[in-house]
């Protein structure tokens, strides 16, 4: 490997790292001074989905299933998928079953998302799976 693609390379990564850990995917070893960095001028959606059936694993395999899918629509720069911490103050409510956390450039990308193909077949394949969904976007 010749110096400017090992350059390139190391550039690379260490704009991944900081994007991942500026969402809180990964974090600074113990003893490392963290990064901070901004995305103040992403669109965040936010949605959290309670199943109807959250204790049965085929079905809580399926729907996680069906949120990578979604996370693969293009506009999406960085995502999260999740379930509740484990945590316990007053403050918390862990009582929904799945998180998905998508960060886009702007709100023409989160626009195209909400219109996409992708998005309207997993609203399609799995409405019939939860009860609710609360939804906060951050402009």
């Amino acid at each position: 490997m010749n110096t400017m693609e090992h350059s390139g390379r190391r550039k690379f990564i260490g704009n991944s790292v900081l994007a991942l850990g500026s969402i809180g995917l990964i974090s600074a070893p113990a003893g490392c001074k963290p990064v901070s960095v901004t995305l103040e001028n992403m669109f965040v959606h936010h949605v959290f989905f309670w199943l109807k059936e959250p204790g049965t694993k085929d079905v809580t395999d399926l729907f996680e299933k069906e949120l990578h899918q979604l996370a693969t629509i293009e506009t999406i720069r960085y995502r999260h998928i999740g379930r509740p911490a484990d945590t316990n103050r007053g403050v918390i409510d862990s009582s929904y079953t799945f998180s998905l956390l998508l960060l886009f450039d702007d709100k023409a990308g989160q626009d195209i998302y909400q219109e996409h193909p992708v998005h309207l077949e997993f609203i399609k394949r799995c409405s019939q799976l939860w009860e609710k969904v609360v939804v906060y976007d951050i402009g």
